[in-house]
This record gives structure tokens, sequence and C-alpha cells, in this order.
């Protein structure tokens, strides 16, 4: 009878044993459903504030053809539609990955603070779309909070109620828009070949003059001629530059920075800043260094190309996201497979339109 009633207490053990397990592995699939605690989104007036349109941060090429073709009751419908297919991510997509990745370590760094990044979705979208907007967030794991739906309308005139430091968006004429009311902008294109990027450390990379810098310099280009130029930038070494549009957002990198160097990881720092430009380091590339130097800031590289193509240059840095001012630019970084925004900003942007106007015209 013993040998039995040992059998019988070993079975019982195992079925509490397999009980158990079985209670562990429910567990974790429960817990695997419920939503993960987020952390809460900064005070706006405290935090660096990226708005960010639907159609930069998800791709939306045939939701546009959509509504462009059919209008928008079929756009809206299609939405709904497929409101639980999730977009799939668009130029600004690994941007804004970046800057919740640097969110992520300030707020381990320092837990009490809210100087970090807050992202908002701005877009013209009537809020029907929302539910498809949300689910695709969700689903990418994206940590985006605010959202600013206009039913149609411009979204420009809410960008200052949002506190915005920087906007970026698809449509150019947005973009114009937003520079027109001082706030910092640019228009996203997707690069022509994939690329890869740190998902550790924040790569932006900056144009000088009309992006960085005022047009000043360009103008005087545009004027006279590079030879004037290389004289006006020398006669003028020590005299700060005027600060072009992106002036703050650097700044707002700059200040994010420091909260890491003062925890003694300057070389570990998530966040790397440089600026390309087309100037020559000898005859015109002190003005700049020392401009940037008169604001109290600094980029961690600093490449001068003489003129010489910014792609090749680009792939090798492989940023976030790059601003320029000239289209050309922006251009050869997509073919090198970088993620470039346009700032319409400055004498570049008549000039291109005067070319444009006179293309329109001769096809007439």
């Amino acid at each position: 009878m013993e040998p039995a009633a040992a059998g019988n207490g070993s079975s019982a053990g195992g079925q509490a044993a397999g009980g158990a397990q079985r209670w562990e592995e429910a567990k974790t699939f429960y817990d695997s459903l419920t939503p993960k605690k987020k952390p809460k989104p900064p005070k706006p007036e405290n935090a660096i504030t990226i708005a960010v349109s639907s159609r930069a941060l998800f791709r939306m090429e045939e939701e546009q053809k959509i509504y462009t073709e059919q209008g928008v009751e079929a756009y809206v419908k299609y939405q709904l539609d497929h409101e639980n297919e999730p977009f799939l991510p668009g130029a600004a997509f690994p941007f804004v990955k970046a800057l919740e990745a640097v969110n992520t370590q300030l707020r381990e760094l320092y837990p009490d603070s809210e100087e970090l990044f807050d992202i908002v979705l701005m877009t013209n979208n009537h809020a029907q779309v929302g539910v498809r907007l949300i689910n695709s967030i969700n689903h990418h794991n994206l940590f985006i909070e605010r959202f600013c739906m206009t039913g149609g309308n411009s979204p420009i005139c809410y960008l200052k109620a949002y506190h915005t430091n920087l906007y970026l968006s698809s449509d150019a004429e947005k973009v114009s828009g937003a520079i027109e009311e001082g706030i910092a902008a640019a228009t996203m294109f997707s690069p022509s070949k994939d690329v890869k990027v740190s998902e550790n450390q924040l790569r932006v990379a900056f144009d000088g003059d009309a992006v960085l810098f005022s047009d000043e310099s360009e103008q005087i280009v545009k004027a006279h001629g590079l030879d004037m130029f290389f004289e006006h930038e020398k006669a003028y070494e020590n005299k700060p530059l005027a600060q072009g549009p992106l002036k703050g957002f650097l700044e707002s990198l700059g200040k994010l920075q420091k909260k890491f160097y003062s925890k003694g990881l300057r070389l570990e720092c998530p966040i790397r800043t440089y600026l390309v430009t087309a100037r020559s380091a000898a005859s015109s590339g002190a003005r700049a260094l020392k401009t940037l130097r008169s604001w109290g800031l600094e980029t961690d590289e600093a490449l001068f190309l003489a003129g010489a193509p910014k792609g090749p240059l680009l792939e090798k840095i492989h940023p976030h996201i790059f601003f320029d001012d000239q289209m050309f630019h922006v251009e050869g970084a997509k073919e090198s497979g970088t993620i470039a925004a346009h700032v319409p900003y400055g004498v570049a942007q008549k000039h291109r339109r005067m070319v444009q106007e006179k293309q329109t015209k001769n096809s007439k």
C-alpha cells in the first residue's frame, strides 16, 4: 500500500507543477495582450515639439491617389474600410523612432525632467480617419498622444498653439506657410533606395546658408558670383551671420546633448549633428564656424565640400534627416539613399520659382 500512496503523492505533485506552469503560460499570454504602460507626455511648454504630417510619417500614396482622382468622400470611405490595416512607414518614420529612442535614454537619466521630444501628428485629415492613424501608431509602437486633425483645413494656424519647434510635411505649400509664420519647417522626401539608419543614435545633418544661417551670403553669390562671395566672406569673417530657419532646432538639439555631456556621456551621446555645406573651408568656412560659436552652438562634425556633391558623403553619415534649401542637393541626397528635407527659404527659392515660371511659359 505504501508504494501506491507514494505514487499518488508523486502524481499530485506533478499535477501541481503542471498547473503552475500552465498558469505562468496563461499569465504571459494575457500580459502580452495588455497594453504596456506608456510614459507620461511632457508639458508642451517644456518639450521640443516636432509636428509631423500623416503623409510624412506614413506611406499614403494609394490613399492620396484616391483623394485626388475620386474626391474626399471616396477617400474617407476607403480609410474606414481599411482602418484595421496599418500604414507602412513613411519618410519621417525613422526620424520619429530615433527621437523616441533619445527620449528613452533621457528618462532613464532624468526621470523627473520634461525636457524631451514630443511628437504631434498634424494632419488635415478628417476625424473619421483618426482610427486608422491611431491603429497604425499603436501597431508600430510609436508614442504619439497629441493629434491635430483639421478636417480639410490647413493645420498651419495651429502650429504655434501646439508650441511647435519643427514641422515636417510632404506638402510643400504648407511648409512654405509655416516658414512664413516663423516656424522651422521642411518638406520630406523619401530616398530612392532603402538605407539603414542607426537605431541607437539620432543623426541630423544641416546645410549652412539659408538653413542654419540666413541667405545673406547666397544673395551675393546669385548677384555677383563666387569671387565676390569669397571676398565678402573674408572681409566679414568676424561678423556673425544672421540666423536661418533651422537655427532654433539645432539649439534645441544642443541643449539635450549637454544633458548627456553632464553625465559624462559625450562619447556615448545618442544625438549627433553635422554641418554639411557647399562652402570651401579655407575661403569661407571660418565665418560659418565663428557664427555657430557666437551663438554658443556647435555641430559634432563640419564637412566643407567646396561645391562637390553632397550625396556620397551623406551616404557615409546615414542621417535620419538632412536639411537643405537647394532642391538639387535634396535630389542628390535622395539618390544616395538619404532621407532629405527641403527648407523653402531664401533667395534660392525665388530663383527656383523664376525658372519654373519660365518653363511653364515656354510650354504654353
